[in-house]
């Protein structure tokens, strides 16, 4: 919405098509649809070929990975990592970006900050900004970044009952050094930025309110 609010012509895509058109009325007029799975390769191959060259793609996507290793079955963990690490990777195969455009990824804190449960989606979210360097010098002069946010109010929560969702919410902002909990626009700003400042690649932002700097 902000990228298409400060004039960009925007394309959004992901596999549900009904979740699209959902998204699409509360956008502005003028931003195109397209229904894609990034864990096809063929389907990335077609997307990327159909449109020769691209300004910006932002990326981001998951596919769970929560809970212990032993009680994660391999189909779950390989559905994990093909679902996020995968489907960037692919679509850095397939992307061909402008000579001043950038690709960027998001990633997740859970890269950085251990939790229990969590090895999993650490470790997906760790190899997407271990692409980040490289991926800038051979894209270059595009660029290649990854945004890594933290705790943030989006519908992901909407699995937590309201109470323990408020309670939640109510604990980030009390320990967090922000004393807020993130909001999607946070993240679009950060995403924003690294789309057009011309001196930013290779680079791994974090946005998360400080929470790498805290014990909870």
């Amino acid at each position: 919405k902000m990228i298409a609010e400060a004039g960009a012509n925007v394309t959004i895509v992901g596999r549900d098509q009904n979740r699209l058109n959902e998204a699409l009325k509360s956008l502005p007029k003028g931003v195109v649809a397209k229904t894609l799975d990034a864990t096809s390769d063929a389907q990335v191959e077609a997307f990327f070929k159909a449109e020769p060259t691209w300004d910006h793609v932002v990326t981001s996507a998951g596919a769970g990975g929560r809970g212990k290793l032993a009680d994660i079955t391999m189909d779950r963990a390989m559905a994990a990592m093909d679902g996020k690490f995968w489907a960037y990777f692919r679509i850095a195969r397939a992307v061909k970006l402008a000579p001043d455009g950038s690709l960027t990824f998001v990633s997740g804190l859970l890269s950085q900050k251990a939790a229990s449960g969590a090895a999993l989606v650490a470790a997906v979210n760790a190899a997407v900004e271990g692409l980040t360097g490289s991926l800038a010098l051979d894209f270059a002069p595009a660029r290649v970044n990854t945004i890594c946010p933290g705790a943030v109010d989006t519908p992901l929560w909407d699995q937590l009952a309201p109470d323990a969702r408020k309670a939640l919410y109510e604990k980030v902002a009390a320990t967090l050094p922000a004393r807020m909990m993130g909001q999607p626009e946070h993240i679009a700003h950060s995403i924003m930025m690294v789309m057009t400042n011309p001196y930013i690649t290779g680079t791994v932002m974090f946005i998360e309110g400080g929470s790498r700097h805290t014990h909870a």
